[in-house]
């Protein structure tokens, strides 16, 4: 699964450093696949979001990203900070839950 990564501020740049890394994502909330980070993100002068489906975000309370597919009656949040998006499909992302999924620059 490809992900497009969107703005350029401190949370994209800081979580860009951190690739390649190897995350184990699980379900949450039947929202979204989640997956956390080996330390957390800076966040400075990052904005927050109101999710849509298709969005990687960075939770800042715990410190983990993750890929949303139900933002139904989910509203802006400062604690929400968008990455980037990725087109996959309910059953392509649950394929990747549980296991380990190795994240990697492209091209």
């Amino acid at each position: 699964m490809d992900v497009v990564i969107g703005a350029d501020n401190a949370a994209t740049r800081d979580f860009l450093s951190m690739l390649p890394l190897t995350l184990t994502l699980e379900e949450f909330s039947g929202r979204e696949k989640i997956g956390y980070l080996p330390r957390k993100l800076d966040t400075t002068g990052s904005p927050g979001s109101d999710p849509e489906d298709g969005d990687l975000i960075y939770f800042v309370p715990w410190g983990n990203i993750g890929f949303y597919y139900n933002t139904a009656g989910i509203g802006h949040s400062d604690q929400v900070i968008h990455l980037g998006t990725y087109q996959a499909t309910t059953e392509q992302l649950t394929k990747l839950q549980g296991g380990d999924v190795t994240v990697t620059l492209a091209g």
